[in-house]
């Protein structure tokens, strides 16, 4: 990750400053706040600023005055109540905002959640900065032949090679051609064409960056999914650091969001019964079970 001076000054300014306040606060999340996180080989996530913790939670579900009585261990079981009972309104009480600097390819799939308010770094009038996305080699893998979405065996030697050439070289000749658009020259009456329309020539590994502010009940269901080993490499290292922001912001409901819902495995009904076959003794099948190939294949890799 690459920060300008004026950008390590600004967060510096940042935890270094402080106001009284009279709202509840978290001393994990306050220890968190404006911190830079490196991703990737230039991406970041920080926390900008958020509201609530546990106790807010728990506040919410009782709609009382202040803390209230009850005691902390109450509060946790309270909030694992809610999770395991996908009581949801109280959790959205909790709200962060994250500052994410990211490639724009992870950010594309990043916005298939529609639940967060955002703000991106607009290219129509600033000019991007010259910093892509180049995979390290063991993230480079072919095609999977059996998930459309995922990525099978690793590329090695001659072939992850050219490969990263290809990408270097693709990205530093889009942006010298981008840059090129921008410019303008008065000896040869070149105008320079607009940021709006330079940018279209711009490759999907060139990063972005945005301000994401999100509720907790809807940044689980975010992390439910991108912290996931099946995700995608590239966003699952940025929900695993989120992962552990919210961990240190309100301890309590991150724990029961780790065993209800991370850690957790649903099934099928069609999955429950064989498992229930399973139990009393009966040796399931492929052709016994009434599952389809691909639902078998899954429900073998995660039972055996």
């Amino acid at each position: 990750m690459s920060l300008t001076p004026d950008q390590l000054a600004e967060i510096a300014a940042q935890r270094a400053s402080s106001q009284p306040t009279l709202r509840a606060t978290s001393a994990g999340m306050e220890a968190r706040l404006y911190q830079a996180h490196p991703v990737l080989d230039h991406g970041l996530i920080r926390v900008i600023d958020y509201m609530g913790d546990d106790a807010a939670i728990c506040q919410a579900a009782r709609v009382s005055y202040g803390r209230g009585t009850k005691a902390v261990s109450d509060d946790r079981g309270l909030i694992r109540y809610l999770m395991r009972h996908w009581h949801s309104t109280p959790f959205e009480m909790c709200e962060v905002k994250f500052h994410v600097k990211l490639p724009i390819f992870v950010a594309r799939q990043w916005i298939r959640h529609r639940t967060a308010n955002v703000n991106e770094y607009s290219a129509r009038y600033s000019v991007m900065d010259r910093e892509f996305y180049i995979p390290a080699p063991e993230h480079l893998a072919a095609q999977s032949t059996v998930n459309n979405q995922g990525r099978g065996q690793v590329l090695e030697g001659a072939e992850a090679a050219r490969v990263l050439d290809l990408l270097r070289e693709d990205a530093m000749r889009a942006y010298d051609h981008y840059e090129d658009m921008l410019t303008p020259d008065a000896d040869t009456g070149k105008l320079g064409l607009a940021r709006e329309l330079a940018r279209m020539n711009l490759p999907a590994n060139v990063y972005t960056q945005w301000y994401w502010k999100i509720d907790l009940h809807n940044l689980f269901h975010f992390l439910r999914l991108r912290a996931d080993v099946h995700a995608q490499y590239e966003i699952r290292v940025y929900a695993q650091i989120m992962c552990d922001i919210v961990k240190d912001w309100v301890p309590q409901a991150y724990e029961a969001f780790e065993d209800y819902r991370l850690g957790a495995v649903s099934v099928s009904a069609k999955a429950k019964e064989v498992l229930k076959r399973r139990l009393a003794g009966e040796v399931v099948t492929a052709e016994t079970s009434g599952m389809s190939k691909g639902e078998w294949r899954e429900f073998v890799q995660e039972w055996g």
